[in-house]
């Protein structure tokens, strides 16, 4: 127990938020560090001259900016806190797969891999997602975009034996500099709409994700908001709180975010950045018009709001949009990646950062990851370079429309958001299935998918009964109509949404 003992700051505002915001900067501050358990609800209100609820309501709330967790019995902790478990890796692990993720549990006395724990749902809830961690391998996985398996592996064989051959010292080194190859990679990967990044501005990373969270390591301090769509790729909100960020919602239509909430979260909240995905927006496949691009532009400089525009999926669609980049260069991030358009696993990425904070970018990339890997990144540049990356996401597009095309003999008579160029699809569920009750029975017929609440940046009194479901990750064809095939019966057997699956 700490004896940290809070005043109410005096303001307008009402005691709970004040409180939480107390709380919030006494945790950036370090005067509550991670660990620190605070003081139980009625001895603070008791303290503080207030009602539980007030104090209830202050716990809650920084609970939803992830800057706590709460532990039935035990208390309210600073992030970080609890008991750690015990992990003793066997040297040979048992992991003998049952249904689904489901593994048979090795004997206490012989200890459990965390493979094997990782199989299960997460016990801990501060870094729980809403999808099993590793999934067993008979699995169909809907719940993966990468890029499909188009013969990648030849070429890839070719160029990395070429880089061995040419760079033994730089593979058996730390990577201490950045050829003009690897920037060079990042122009022409970049570039799109008739716009080109300037050299000097390419960082490169190791893929998007690693690159989006070093933006907003080097663009934000903890506790200071960034600004998400109520819907987006919610892994970036997580590690946003995860590193003492706040998220902060946006609602969204159509097109992305809408102008005037956008505008009036701004001058409420004095939020540092915007995370988009302007080009098929993940999970509803939406475009983002020019004017609403302007529209958006117009505020991030009224409000000094940076901008980060993620481009992964924007790789597979040939745009004559200008990206936001172009028209707000001082101010936006463009991340591109090879992940969904040539392959996943060789984690290629670059960033084009405005010119006074691409050696920021470079160093928060580097701290949070240890250094990019000098065989990814020379391999990524060769494979821009020899024009064998724009062949791969030729053969990838032309896959993606085919296995696009089973999607509609199999599900096409529900309603669903999707285009022949995008790896998943946004599929509208019938009555009367629930999000999550559909991905429960999904999983149970050896199919993982995703529910909303995977794309929720924050709590959201929005429901939208939908489901997103990625086609690519299957090797083949026919494990990708197997696949739907079971999705097409459960959609069909409505009764099936009543068994409580316990």
């Amino acid at each position: 127990m700490t004896n940290w003992h809070p005043q109410i700051p005096d303001g307008q505002g009402p005691l709970y938020i004040r409180l939480a915001d107390k709380i919030a900067d006494d945790i950036a501050t370090g005067v509550l560090s991670a660990g620190a358990k605070l003081p139980p609800q009625r001895d603070l209100a008791y303290d503080l001259g207030v009602t539980v609820g007030t104090i209830g309501r202050a716990y809650a709330t920084i609970r939803q900016r992830g800057l706590v967790s709460g532990e039935v019995g035990r208390g309210t902790f600073v992030l970080g806190s609890g008991p750690s478990e015990i992990l003793v890796e066997s040297t040979k692990p048992d992991l003998v797969i049952g249904t689904l993720g489901a593994s048979s549990a090795a004997p206490a006395s012989q200890g459990v891999s965390w493979v094997q724990s990782a199989m299960a749902a997460p016990v801990d809830t501060a870094f729980a997602g809403t999808r099993i961690t590793v999934p067993a391998p008979e699995t169909i996985r809907f719940d993966s975009t990468s890029a499909p398996e188009v013969g990648q592996a030849d070429t890839i064989q070719r160029l990395t034996t070429g880089i061995a051959k040419d760079k033994p010292y730089e593979i058996a080194s730390y990577t201490r500099s950045v050829p003009d190859s690897w920037r060079q990679a990042g122009c022409l990967w970049l570039a799109r709409g008739g716009w080109k990044p300037p050299e000097g501005s390419i960082v490169p990373t190791t893929g998007a994700q690693a690159a989006i969270m070093a933006i907003i390591a080097a663009t934000t301090a903890p506790g200071d908001q960034v600004v998400f769509e109520d819907l987006t790729y919610s892994s970036i909100a997580r590690g946003s709180a995860l590193s003492g960020r706040r998220p902060v919602q946006v609602a969204r239509d159509d097109e992305g975010p809408i102008p005037d909430d956008l505008a009036r979260v701004c001058a409420q909240k004095h939020p540092k950045v915007i995370f988009l995905m302007p080009t098929i927006h993940n999970p509803t496949t939406a475009l983002m018009g020019d004017d609403r691009r302007q529209e958006i532009v117009a505020i991030a400089r009224q409000y000094n709001l940076w901008i980060i525009e993620d481009e992964v999926y924007g790789s597979l669609r040939e745009a004559s949009q200008s990206p936001i980049a172009a028209l707000a260069p001082e101010r936006t991030f463009h991340v591109g990646s090879l992940s969904k358009s040539v392959t996943a696993g060789v984690r290629g990425g670059w960033v084009s950062s405005p010119l006074s904070h691409a050696q920021r970018i470079y160093t928060a990339h580097k701290m949070l990851t240890g250094g990019i890997s000098f065989l990814l990144a020379e391999l990524s540049s060769r494979l821009v370079l020899s024009g064998a990356a724009d062949d791969f996401r030729k053969k990838v597009q032309t896959e993606i429309a085919a296995r696009f095309a089973l999607v509609h003999q199999y599900l096409g008579s529900y309603g669903l958001q999707g285009a022949a160029d995008a790896p998943f699809f946004w599929l509208k569920l019938p009555e009367p299935w629930l999000s999550g009750t559909f991905k429960t029975a999904a999983a149970s017929a050896g199919v993982l998918i995703d529910d909303e609440d995977e794309f929720k940046s924050g709590r959201s009194g929005q429901v939208y009964h939908r489901a997103r479901v990625g086609f690519t990750n299957p090797l083949t064809r026919m494990e990708t109509e197997a696949g739907l095939l079971s999705l097409q019966n459960l959609l069909e057997d409505n009764g099936a949404c009543y068994d409580s699956f316990e």
